[in-house]
């Protein structure tokens, strides 16, 4: 359950991310025993989540690797101290300096996305003499129940290979002087909170390696991506996600042959819970049909809501009175920028402390500066 440092809120300039280290450490605490259930499987954290460099410096020393989807972020990765080794590397656009710089690197391997992709990295890797080790991301064509804005898996998506040409990539990939073919990845999308959904991607995966062990063509590495998601409604209930459910869910349907090696990429689940968005009330405005807590964060800090019709639980900080019923929304010139409709919250004032929980995933490295605005501090504590 969150802790609130009150006083030293106090003294900081709102709005600002509140991370919260003892909710990281028991949710990554939690991770690690789960994992040690199992043989073979490896966490890599899916860095766009949040790249902040306090908490992914306690992320690297739990021992996890990266997933990376940016040049950026494998060089944030790398500045917090992670093994390069330990490091995946996706994305339908890698440009070549990012590719460039995960062969300069070392990375684990690149989950390739396109033939195209596969073959400029062969050309970039045969002029460093060096080789590249690549898993093939593949559309499995699996659903999942969550917001269509962050599916990833069907066929209408841009991410991955077709089932169809599956074999196909992986004898190209073959023939290249400069390429290593290590396995295949997968991704169905993210908050995702039916086990179902992972079910039926293991059956899918189950299905192609069917295949390609009726050709001879040996994987040695199974990615099976991240999406597990998290109680945004009652966060202090569920602070830690799911873990025993996902892992085991993949252990008991995933058929996976000799040797081979799980890799997960869970994100939201890692950091969403540790996280929220501490902002100040400025007016209290009360208008003919509605009250408004109008805050001094907006869409610019936090933009799940107005991007995903998302909704953060929040909390009046400051105020122990009777509730009253408020939209809380923010100062940005959009009519978007809205946290909270027909809120019960503690009353209101102006310079109330408001929390915006479960805001650890997709908050901080989402914010922009639209409207001039400054981009918002994280701070771990």
């Amino acid at each position: 359950m969150t802790q609130f440092p009150i006083d030293k809120f106090k003294a900081l300039e709102t709005p600002f991310y509140y991370y919260d280290k003892k909710v990281l450490s028991a949710t990554l605490d939690a991770i690690k025993n789960e994992l040690s259930k199992y043989s073979g499987y490896h966490l890599h954290y899916a860095i766009k989540a949040n790249a902040n460099l306090d908490v992914l410096r306690e992320i690297q020393k739990a021992g996890f690797g990266v997933d990376a989807v940016s040049g950026g972020e494998i060089q944030q990765a790398l500045n917090a101290g992670f093994d390069a080794g330990n490091i995946v590397y996706a994305g339908v656009g890698k440009g070549d300096w990012e590719i460039n710089l995960g062969l300069d690197a070392g990375i684990f391997c690149f989950n390739v996305e396109s033939l195209e992709e596969l073959h400029i990295i062969n050309e970039l890797a045969e002029k460093k003499n060096k080789t590249a080790r690549v898993c093939f991301r593949i559309n499995p064509n699996v659903g999942a129940h969550t917001h269509a804005n962050i599916t990833t898996g069907l066929a209408e998506n841009k991410f991955g290979i077709a089932m169809e040409d599956m074999e196909k990539a992986i004898h190209v990939a073959n023939e290249l002087s400069n390429i290593e073919f290590i396995g295949l990845h997968f991704h169905i999308g993210s908050q995702i909170l039916e086990m179902d959904d992972f079910v039926a991607l293991a059956n899918r995966i189950n299905e192609l390696q069917d295949r390609l062990d009726s050709q001879g063509i040996k994987v040695k590495n199974i990615n099976v991506g991240g999406g597990l998601g998290i109680d945004y409604k009652d966060p202090d209930k569920n602070p830690i996600p799911d873990f025993a459910s996902y892992f085991s869910t993949y252990a008991r349907h995933l058929k996976l042959r000799d040797g081979q090696q799980v890799h997960f990429e869970l994100g939201r689940a890692v950091v969403g819970q540790m996280g929220s968005l501490i902002t100040r009330v400025l007016y209290v405005k009360k208008a003919h049909v509605k009250q408004f807590a109008i805050v001094d964060a907006g869409m610019s800090d936090l933009i799940r809501p107005a991007l995903y019709d998302a909704h953060h639980h929040i909390q009046n900080l400051s105020s122990q009175e009777d509730a009253e019923v408020y939209d809380v929304v923010g100062p940005i010139c959009e009519s978007s920028d809205v946290f909270g409709k027909f809120e019960r919250l503690p009353k209101c004032h102006r310079g109330d402390l408001i929390a915006l929980r479960s805001a650890g995933a997709y908050g901080e490295i989402m914010a922009c500066q639209y409207n001039c605005r400054k981009l918002p501090k994280g701070y771990l504590m």
